[in-house]
């Protein structure tokens, strides 16, 4: 079992920086996917960014402002979201994927405020 919790949300004006991280409570394996996700109140949960094998890939929505990356010597992935827009508000999620299993977090708020 791998628990997850993220860190780094919170209020934040439009074309600001956030850095979320996600600690693991064990190692985060090579082969482990790492993936962040949001969801909009009234909206679906949605990919946000997914990095897996050394690649990233983004939702259009967020490429050339968000960076997802990982750091497998403290257990910990992190999202660096820049250049905000009220848009981006919702509650983040990280995620793992490892073998046929599905980790989530508790989720950490996002506000883009104009």
């Amino acid at each position: 079992q791998v628990q997850l919790v993220e860190s780094g949300g919170g209020l934040v004006q439009d074309g600001g920086s956030l850095r979320l991280s996600c600690v693991a409570s064990g190692r985060i394996l090579s082969s482990d996917v790492m993936g962040w996700y949001r969801q909009a109140p009234g909206k679906e949960r949605e990919l946000v960014a997914r990095h897996q094998m050394g690649v990233a890939r983004y939702a259009e929505s967020v490429k050339g402002r968000f960076t997802i990356s990982r750091d497998q010597g403290k257990n910990t992935a992190y999202l660096q979201m820049n250049s905000l827009k009220t848009e981006d508000t919702g509650v983040y999620y990280c995620n793992m994927k490892r073998y046929n299993y599905d980790y989530w977090g508790q989720g950490t708020q996002v506000t883009v405020s104009s």
